[in-house]
């Protein structure tokens, strides 16, 4: 099968384009940090313009970006180290929660203080701790640790103290009646909206349930360090079960019930155009595979994300050409292109039954869920979406379709700038989101640096001790995914190997 299986020979380092690729993201991500070492969230599209707000997301971004900007000789050595050491310089002068050791959901990145008024409108902010956001700045903190020996005790001063076990709420029930489940985040000061007060704090209402979504790299951290039980990673959801009171999910599942540490777990998957896949919440690439770039899920679980992650490649890119016939593909949340922030996938691969379109319309998928929910009328699909750090994410999947895409997305699309590749282009219209988001780019330079150096953020991220807690988790369960199966929008109906490329 072309599109997923056929690997041809790279092409000389010096012209290879995904190392220029490299060179002008890292020059969008230098462009938003300034002396303070905190990398802003976004940046216009001439790099003039950084946002006056960052994310612990952004921070951690920022620091593997810079080792992979080292790895590929874009900086040196020498200048790597010193902005590596100035932003944990900063980061140890953050306010933070003492009691959990996390850090607030946004800061002014010139000053650090944190924010309580956003500098865009003037609303009032309160304060916000995430699980998820704090999991990729811990996640940037590990890579400084593996990659970066002299800073190895800087960056474990700030991840020592960091507490994953603190958004781990044991009693929380998904759906299904899993049992223990991380919360989304807390606030230290009373919040407006639903909230559940405990102690000094008040955390959200909602919990993750769902694996295939990008807060389990802090269910791995909170696992791996001890302070998670190894359960949690069986107690979110592949799919809702095949049940007529499940039929809000966005398509009849098909499955087997199993158990894995004494809980009953449903492996339940999906079925798109012919390819089967454990869908994740809103059907878009950064949820599905993000984690992947640190946790090589792929080789730790070949049955389960081994043959996961290539089926949910090759529903993109069939969603793309085949269903939509945008004639370019990969689809994930990122800047609007014609204003604000989008949140863009293939609806038909989420559980969400209004998962995200991957256009500027709202296109929907329904395939109705048997007798309980009749179908509604075929999707139509108008501007699509789309997203060029999602096809990032999938080169090592897909790496000579990615390629080709991404020479399509700059060259027909003029979906490139200064900066590397624009945050999203809509494929009908042609209007560009000509901006740079630092979460986009720093999962750019992630993918990059595993394909161009070796896994060098796998390699840093991964110690003996977190493979020993988390490879046989991944290693013992087998997703609803056929190990070979057929393709036939894809490769003319042969049934092909789902492990990867």
């Amino acid at each position: 099968m072309a599109l997923l299986l056929i690997v041809t020979a790279a092409p000389a380092a010096a012209a290879d384009p995904l190392r220029a690729y490299a060179r002008d993201t890292w020059r969008s991500l230098a462009a938003m940090t300034g002396p303070s070492g905190l990398v802003a969230d976004h940046v216009t599209g001439d790099l003039s313009g950084p946002s006056a707000y960052t994310s612990p997301t952004n921070i951690g971004g920022y620091l593997w970006s810079a080792v992979v900007a080292r790895e590929l000789g874009i900086i040196s050595r020498g200048e790597a180290e010193a902005r590596v050491s100035r932003t944990l310089d900063m980061l140890a002068a953050l306010r933070y929660h003492e009691i959990s050791g996390m850090f607030y959901n946004w800061y002014d990145p010139s000053t650090g203080a944190v924010l309580t008024v956003w500098p865009e409108d003037g609303s009032a902010v309160t304060p916000f701790l995430s699980s998820v956001d704090n999991g990729w700045l811990a996640a940037g903190l590990r890579v400084v640790q593996g990659a970066v020996p002299s800073l190895r005790t800087a960056a474990a001063r700030i991840l020592d103290r960091m507490d994953f076990g603190f958004f781990f709420n044991p009693a929380a029930t998904s759906p299904i009646g899993t049992r223990g489940l991380i919360r989304g985040g807390f606030w230290d000061t009373p919040p407006p909206g639903c909230s559940v007060a405990s102690g000094t704090v008040w955390f959200t209402c909602n919990h993750y349930d769902i694996t295939v979504t990008e807060p389990r790299i802090a269910t791995y951290l909170g696992i791996a360090a001890g302070q998670i039980p190894p359960t949690a990673y069986f107690d979110t959801m592949r799919t809702l079960p095949d049940s007529c009171d499940y039929a809000w999910q966005e398509m009849r599942p098909a499955g087997f019930t199993t158990t894995h540490l004494g809980r009953t777990v449903y492996e339940g998957s999906y079925r798109y155009r012919g390819i089967t896949f454990v869908p994740s919440w809103g059907g878009d690439m950064f949820e599905a595979l993000m984690p992947d770039l640190f946790v090589p899920e792929q080789q730790w679980g070949p049955d389960s994300w081994g043959r996961n992650h290539p089926a949910t490649v090759a529903a993109q890119i069939e969603h793309g050409l085949h269903d939509a016939r945008y004639g370019y593909w990969g689809f994930s949340p990122a800047s609007d292109p014609f204003g604000g922030y989008g949140v863009y996938g293939v609806d038909a691969m989420g559980m969400d039954a209004d998962g995200y379109p991957s256009d500027v319309e709202g296109g929907r998928y329904d395939a109705g869920f048997g007798d309980c929910r009749p179908a509604g009328p075929p999707a139509v699909h108008g501007d699509g979406v789309v997203t060029p750090h999602a096809v990032f994410l999938a080169l090592p999947y897909a790496p000579g379709p990615a390629r080709a895409n991404l020479a399509r997305i700059k060259n027909d699309l003029r979906g490139y700038g200064p900066g590397g590749f624009y945050d999203a282009v809509a494929v009908r219209s042609g209007r560009v989101a000509a901006r740079y988001l630092s979460l986009d780019q720093s999962m750019i330079m992630g993918a990059l640096g595993n394909v161009l150096a070796g896994d060098v953020v796998r390699r840093a991220f991964v110690t003996p001790g977190f493979a020993r807690a988390i490879r046989p988790l991944l290693a013992r369960e087998t997703f609803h995914v056929p190990a070979r199966q057929p393709l036939p929008q894809l490769g003319g109906g042969r049934a092909v190997p789902t492990q990867g490329s």
